[in-house]
């Protein structure tokens, strides 16, 4: 591995002038006496919605495949990266230098068989489990001592629920087998549809969310990520649903001046043509 890597003064000219340029760019914008109102105005809650909104767009171009969009999606995740670190200058807690030395420092120690002496002859697995490791003495460091400690609060709720499952598994405080997670489903199921007619608005939402924590546990016992399977079936719903407009649109009609049963036909049709595709592919 080049020694370069290792030094902050050979980082790539082109990258580190751009990047420079835009944190330029962003302390104008800042500016309080000739900066945009706008941006004046914004705090760290305030911009907080946009990044993550800026990161699921990311992730859409991805899906996608849009690779000039993903271009333009990226530079728009790293404006909001600036717009925090030019935030935080200003209020004197760190600066974007700080920021990218911090993640640069975290990258090699995480990393100690890429730069350091440990050997690469490892399984993706067995990478995971030193990665996890290392992620855990980093906390320890930070006096995050409980098991839960440090899963942002930020996250998708159902991202975060498997996080804290995972979490929770490390220490032996999980289901071994998923006919057991099953079962629970199930239970959880019967006391959402038995008590929804006795209970307040805010035992059936508790109860709703034991119900979804179970089906992310389910999703981890069976190696799927539930982000990306509840987006591939929003993504399946909505071209379904599409057909039903252009269906009913070639009659001079909209859905609202449909029926149920006239949609859920057209909607039958456009799944049986899916399950037909599947079978000669």
């Amino acid at each position: 591995m080049p020694d370069t890597l290792l030094d902050p003064a050979a980082a790539d000219h082109d990258a580190a002038r751009e990047i420079a340029r835009l944190a330029a760019i962003m302390r104008a914008l800042r500016d309080p006496d000739h900066g945009c109102p706008w941006d004046i105005e914004q705090d760290f809650a305030s911009i907080a919605p946009y990044t993550i909104e800026e990161a699921y767009e990311v992730a859409d171009a991805i899906a996608r495949e849009d690779w000039p969009e993903l271009q333009g999606e990226l530079g728009d995740l790293l404006l909001q990266a600036v717009y925090h670190a030019q935030m935080a200058d200003e209020a004197g807690h760190f600066d974007l230098a700080a920021v990218a030395r911090g993640i640069s420092d975290k990258m090699i120690a995480r990393h100690p068989h890429v730069f350091g002496d440990e050997s690469r002859d490892r399984t993706a697995d067995e990478q995971t489990h030193a990665w996890e490791a290392i992620k855990a003495a980093e906390r320890a460091g930070k006096e995050e001592t409980r098991v839960l400690d440090g899963v942002a609060l930020g996250l998708p709720a159902l991202m975060r629920a498997v996080k804290l499952q995972k979490r929770a598994a490390r220490v032996g405080f999980d289901w071994p087998q998923t006919a057991q997670v099953l079962d629970k489903l199930v239970e959880e199921a019967h006391e959402l549809v038995e008590a929804r007619d006795s209970l307040t608005h805010d035992e059936v939402e508790a109860e709703m969310g034991d119900l979804l924590f179970v089906m992310a546990n389910l999703a981890r016992h069976m190696g799927v990520d539930p982000e990306v399977a509840l987006r591939r079936s929003n993504d399946k719903f909505t071209r379904r649903f599409n057909v039903i407009e252009d269906r009913l649109a070639a009659q001079g009609r909209h859905p609202k001046d449909s029926t149920l049963d006239e949609m859920d036909a057209i909607w039958n049709e456009v799944r049986a043509a899916d399950r037909a595709k599947k079978l000669t592919e």
